[in-house]
């Protein structure tokens, strides 16, 4: 009996532990965008989805609404697998072909930019949600004309940097590359592929050399300097996101951006977002916090869920939610746990007595 009653004292021990353990094995999950130099979608997210200031920035909302804006951090493809050139059309690459960033594939001169030069340069990629892969720069060939639609024959054949894992520091993925030499206006083209997900993120970041160049026209001399979201209007921001992280959202190449996702699609609805009759994500004049089909905010939420996407995404993933229903378990657990023990306890006294 005395042996038994050991066991059972051991098992229970044993369970504090793995309670605390639970504590901090919440999955995390991949999303972000480059911010050095600064990405099409982040620049214009960072100059305000309401109200965006430049003209290229104005476009992009005209074409898809402002939702895009919001989800910011989200150009993606959920079941990439390595096969970008493959599944991403020409004229399409910036908005990884899904329609509902389509306004980031806007061919013209004007887009918000960063300065770059040739050489070492050190690159920085907002991971809001951090994950482990690889990242593959892409620099555009001479004679790149950013009034035409980017095209994969645009762009040089082999990356000219490409890092597996970089170092994670305050939020960014910090890596060195060394930038070709070019002059004009040109563009940096960055995909992020997961490795424990077929998961990949795609950014465009259009960037200045000085110079001439063939780029070199009135636009562009009028181009604003791009500039990052700061973390406080990425926090504030945040609530009206519609990305569902613990989904791993994005659909496929030719979605429609509403329900099911056309051509691969993984059926993430997105919020239109179109309030007080600004244009939603379909371009039409929007009537207030509602998705596509006029669904309510939560409707869109429900639809963005791991269950809701066929569960073709690898669910590693989770929200504030999973983490709140994580501790909340551990707490049981461990409540449990001590509360058997030391019935247990009372219980061997009791037979000793």
């Amino acid at each position: 009996m005395r042996t038994r009653h050991k066991a059972v004292r051991m098992t229970l021990l044993g369970a504090a532990p793995l309670a605390l353990t639970a504590l901090t094995a919440v999955p995390a999950e991949a999303h972000g965008s480059m911010t050095d130099p600064v990405s099409r979608v982040s620049a214009c997210f960072a100059e305000g989805p309401e109200h965006p200031r430049s003209a290229a920035c104005k476009a992009m909302v005209a074409a898809g609404g402002t939702q895009p804006l919001y989800d910011w951090n989200e150009v993606n493809i959920g079941d990439a697998a390595g096969r970008h050139r493959q599944i991403i059309p020409d004229g399409k690459l910036c908005s990884a072909g899904r329609a509902k960033y389509k306004g980031l594939d806007l061919p013209r001169a004007d887009w918000p930019g960063s300065k770059l030069a040739p050489g070492k340069h050190t690159f920085r990629y907002r991971a809001t949600a951090p994950h482990r892969g690889t990242f593959e720069l892409y620099l555009t060939k001479d004679g790149y004309d950013p009034k035409k639609p980017l095209k994969w024959s645009d762009l040089e054949a082999k990356p000219f940097a490409k890092v597996t894992n970089p170092t994670l520091k305050d939020g960014s993925y910090v890596f060195d590359g060394t930038v070709p030499k070019r002059s004009g206006r040109h563009l940096v083209y960055s995909v992020w592929q997961r490795s424990d997900s077929p998961e990949a993120f795609y950014t465009c970041s259009d960037v200045d050399f000085g110079g001439k160049g063939k780029a070199a026209t009135a636009a562009q001399a009028a181009a604003p300097a791009a500039s990052a979201p700061s973390d406080r209007q990425i926090t504030e921001e945040a609530a009206k996101s519609t990305v569902d992280h613990g989904g791993h959202g994005g659909d496929g190449p030719g979605d429609s951006g509403h329900g099911a996702g056309g051509n691969g699609g993984n059926g993430h609805a997105e919020k239109s977002h179109g309030e007080n009759g600004r244009a939603g994500s379909d371009g039409k004049a929007g009537a207030g916090d509602v998705g596509a089909g006029n669904e309510p905010r939560s409707a869109v939420k429900a639809a963005n869920a791991p269950a809701a996407q066929g569960g073709r995404l690898a669910e590693t993933g989770g929200d504030d939610r999973t983490a709140m229903l994580a501790v909340a378990g551990a707490g049981v657990l461990a409540v449990g746990s001590a509360t058997l023990f030391l019935a247990v306890r009372r219980r061997s006294a009791r037979n000793h007595a």
